[in-house]
């Protein structure tokens, strides 16, 4: 099972939860990442008693709970089965991406969103940019007030990151549609720093889990003298690596130190070989694709040799990833399967407005490519 359901209520601390509870969660997580989809059919009964250790008295509960909020329709002599959405009626959605056509991952998201099964009479608006506007807080914005004046019934936002003003900007813009009544289901990364959370749903990774797996993949081919890189202001999600990245290092019992986090634009060939001198790396996380493609141009211009001198591994796995000069290592975002799990929780937010916000995060699949020096003797 691919996500982790909420992390509010009493099941996030205390006792464990009882068996019921396990039952009632792993369906109702499925059904909110789309795992489990509208008019599916769920395993039995008797699977779900055998995979739980448990009786059947107990997982009929379960389903009994989750019939009468209307997420399940068990049908004697048939089973049970995912619901049908609640209503035929059309509603539409907004997508709000700023960035979009900067951060590869928000296209095959996009995708994933109008591809999914669950979207089913509903449409996706794509908001238009205004003739002259380039700044992306601008834009942000102006397509805020878009869905606003369209009446949308839910905006996918994907916040702003790299400019001056971003988190202003992410809090007017979810303040906007608040006022406007819209709900929101944000898109790979929080309006607030690390380590907060707002009070909207958010579908992503665990970037914690995803910088600790990435770090600990170098160190167990070899290297001992790690940085994480990264350009100014990124995102939060960028934060949650960096956390995880340190978490390796606990966990292997090395040293942590001021110069392990690097931030600084990757065009900077003197900062870049001033990096290197007093760091001297022996790997290097980057903090996306980009950014290590990036990075990696300008290593070639100081005569680094990737992965020979120094080993290199980045997030996302974008489309040019194995086309680089030295392909590269990188843990791939399950982004269409983001894109439907999208879906599925704003609809779920529309049935069920004070739930408490949750995170639904996907499992992620490392990519084992040359700039990792997987491969070297």
């Amino acid at each position: 099972m691919n996500t982790l359901g909420s992390t509010s209520g009493s099941e996030s601390g205390g006792s464990p939860p009882s068996k019921h509870r396990v039952v009632y969660r792993y369906i109702l997580d499925g059904i909110r990442s789309g795992e489990f989809r509208p008019r599916q059919k769920l395993p039995s009964d008797q699977e779900l008693s055998r995979q739980f250790k448990t009786s059947r008295m107990t997982v009929i509960r379960a389903l009994n709970d989750l019939q009468t909020e209307g997420y399940v329709n068990r049908r004697a002599g048939s089973g049970s089965f995912v619901s049908a959405p609640p209503s035929n009626q059309s509603l539409t959605f907004g997508l709000l991406i700023p960035d979009l056509g900067m951060t590869e991952i928000f296209e095959p998201i996009c995708r994933g969103m109008a591809q999914a099964d669950s979207l089913g009479p509903h449409v996706l608006l794509w908001g238009k940019t205004p003739p002259g506007v380039s700044n992306h807080e601008t834009l942000g914005r102006e397509l805020c007030r878009f869905f606003i004046s369209q009446k949308a019934s839910g905006v996918f936002f994907a916040p702003l990151e790299l400019t001056p003003h971003m988190d202003e900007v992410n809090r007017e813009i979810a303040n906007g549609l608040d006022q406007a009544g819209i709900p929101i289901i944000l898109l790979d990364r929080c309006i607030l720093p690390y380590p907060y959370r707002s009070r909207y749903d958010l579908v992503g990774i665990d970037n914690r889990l995803a910088g600790y797996r990435m770090a600990e993949h170098l160190l167990q081919h070899g290297c001992r003298s790690l940085i994480f890189f990264a350009r100014p202001r990124c995102a939060p999600a960028v934060d949650g690596r960096i956390a995880g990245f340190r978490d390796a290092h606990i966990a292997w019992k090395l040293p942590l130190n001021d110069k392990m986090v690097q931030r600084c634009e990757t065009d900077e060939p003197q900062l870049i070989a001033k990096m290197l001198e007093e760091c001297k790396p022996d790997g290097v996380v980057c903090a996306n694709d980009l950014t290590a493609g990036r990075l990696m141009q300008t290593l070639a211009v100081l005569g680094v040799s990737v992965p020979r001198d120094l080993r290199i591994v980045g997030f996302d796995d974008v489309k040019y990833s194995h086309l680089l000069s030295v392909p590269l290592t990188t843990l791939r975002q399950p982004c269409h399967a983001m894109g439907a799990a999208a879906i599925t929780a704003m609809l779920d937010r529309i049935a069920h407005p004070t739930m408490p916000a949750r995170e639904i995060l996907l499992d992620c699949e490392l990519v084992v490519r040359q700039s990792c020096g997987a491969a070297l003797p």
